[in-house]
């Protein structure tokens, strides 16, 4: 098994140090500076897109989830594993300086994240619950490439709900043990008793279909990062002298001066990007199938929320757990990755309840996880069939997979998720680069809709050259109403 993890890590560097880190740079720059630093100038928009009005059919049932509903769907993805145990391992390898660059590349990253959500709502498609969408739908309609739509389609099935999943599971069953006071070797009984029931949990959701995920998923995750955000305040307030120490480490060591853990600027560099993607997924191409299940009036706005999406999950809820890290100034020499510097950080601070309250709010966080990555999947496996079979072996899988994931080596699901998280992040980027000049059509003509002061809308006239547009060829009254479409357009 030792064996196995060093070459999958060997591995994983070497794609992530020559191929994803160029790519994804390059362009995260590139679209910024072509979209006129959209995730900066439109951040007043992103709010207002966010509570938009969710168009409805003439029956008066809405279209499909609200903007809002597909913000939290992909905000459940975003946040969890990845800003506790995500950026505590960052601080643990790359020191302070790490989280210079999980804000950086969040910042540069939201560019690429309103570029692939525009495209997953402009190439959407109609389904039972409404619309899906998403890389493997704009790879086909948008470069008219299947074969590629399909790779990537199987790389996020295997990334998402399989590997990421089995994470968060993994996460969730060592914080109850540890919360519990079971060492690893005594722990055996009890992580078999988590996977199980997270096991059931999860199986009660994902087999409801998208509207019951977006439903759970609203309901948790505002709640979930109100407390831990609350939390985390708590803990800063009373560590408050130390907070102008945090941010100059934070900053000085971001170019590998003074390193406290010893760490090169390559290994700082490179550690704050990846955990930095693994939580925010911004270029990732996993967020726009969650933007592309909304009903709005123009791709754009998508876009929009997905951007805030970035910016909720890595200056919000990793700041906060790199502060509460850093403000208890912990032993980075001798520190371990994952969860346990942020627990000891919490419990230390407050005393041994606080990692009571720690387990529950990780668990709505690792749960909503799993429940936004199964969404992903789902996505995507209609994508290669729509059979009723294969989707529910699926949906079998997936809730197969919590189950393994809460009792597997947590040191495996880590590397073999950067691994296959670098794969999945070049095939996207490739398309989206590819396709973005269709992505800055539509922000001209959102912004000169604006201008006019009007509710931008878009109907596919608006891009009369470009095929393989389907689901916006029905005009929009003024209140949102759309006819009931026919299914043989």
């Amino acid at each position: 098994m030792d064996a196995i993890n060093d070459f999958v890590l060997a591995a994983g560097d070497r794609l992530w140090t020559w191929a994803v880190l160029p790519v994804l740079v390059v362009l995260g720059l590139y679209f910024t500076l072509r979209s006129g630093v959209v995730q900066f100038r439109w951040l007043p928009e992103m709010f207002r897109t966010l509570t938009d009005k969710t168009p409805v059919k003439s029956d008066g049932t809405p279209q499909s989830v609200s903007a809002f509903q597909a913000f939290t769907i992909s905000a459940a993805s975003r946040v969890g594993v990845g800003n506790i145990a995500g950026v505590g391992t960052a601080i643990a390898i790359g020191g302070p300086g790490a989280v210079f660059w999980m804000w950086t590349m969040a910042f540069i990253g939201g560019a690429s994240s309103f570029v692939e959500s525009t495209l997953g709502q402009l190439f959407k498609v109609r389904d039972a619950d409404g619309f899906r969408g998403g890389p493997a739908y704009y790879m086909l309609h948008g470069l008219r490439s299947r074969w590629m739509g399909t790779l990537f389609a199987g790389i996020l099935i295997v990334c998402f709900p399989f590997a990421f999943s089995s994470l968060q599971a993994n996460t969730i069953s060592a914080t109850l043990t540890s919360t519990a006071g079971l060492s690893p070797e005594n722990s055996g009984w009890a992580t078999l008793v988590i996977g199980a029931v997270l096991a059931v949990l999860t199986g009660l959701v994902v087999f409801g279909g998208v509207r019951r995920i977006a439903s759970v998923t609203q309901a948790v995750v505002p709640a979930m990062a109100l407390a831990y955000l609350l939390l985390g305040l708590v803990i800063v307030f009373l560590n408050i002298d130390q907070l102008p120490g945090v941010f100059a480490s934070i900053y000085s060591q971001a170019f590998g001066f003074n390193e406290v853990v010893g760490a090169a600027f390559g290994m700082i560099l490179m550690t704050g990007i990846k955990r930095g993607m693994f939580s925010n997924e911004a270029g990732l191409g996993s967020a726009p199938n969650a933007g592309a299940s909304a009903a709005v009036t123009h791709p754009v706005k998508q876009g929009l929320v997905q951007t805030l999406g970035v910016y909720f999950d890595t200056f919000l809820i990793c700041s906060i757990t790199a502060f509460i890290i850093l403000v208890t100034a912990p032993d980075l020499s001798s520190a371990t990755r994952g969860i346990g510097l942020t627990q000891n950080a919490i419990e230390g601070t407050l005393g041994p309840w606080a990692g009571a309250l720690l387990s529950v709010i990780i668990f709505l966080l690792a749960f909503s996880s799993i429940l936004g990555n199964y969404y992903y999947g789902e996505s995507n496996i209609e994508f290669i069939s729509t059979r009723p079979r294969v989707l529910f072996g699926y949906r079998v899988l997936a809730v197969v997979a919590i189950f393994v994931g809460a009792v597997a080596s947590a040191d495996l699901i880590w590397n073999t998720a950067d691994a296959i998280m670098g794969v999945m992040a070049l095939v996207n980027l490739v398309a989206i680069a590819l396709l973005s000049g269709l992505v800055f059509r539509l922000m001209r003509d959102y912004a000169a809709q604006r201008r006019e002061g009007r509710d931008p809308v878009f109907t596919r006239d608006r891009l009369p050259n470009v095929a393989g547009i389907s689901c916006w060829e029905d005009e929009l009254s003024v209140t949102g109403t759309i006819p009931v479409p026919n299914p043989e357009r």
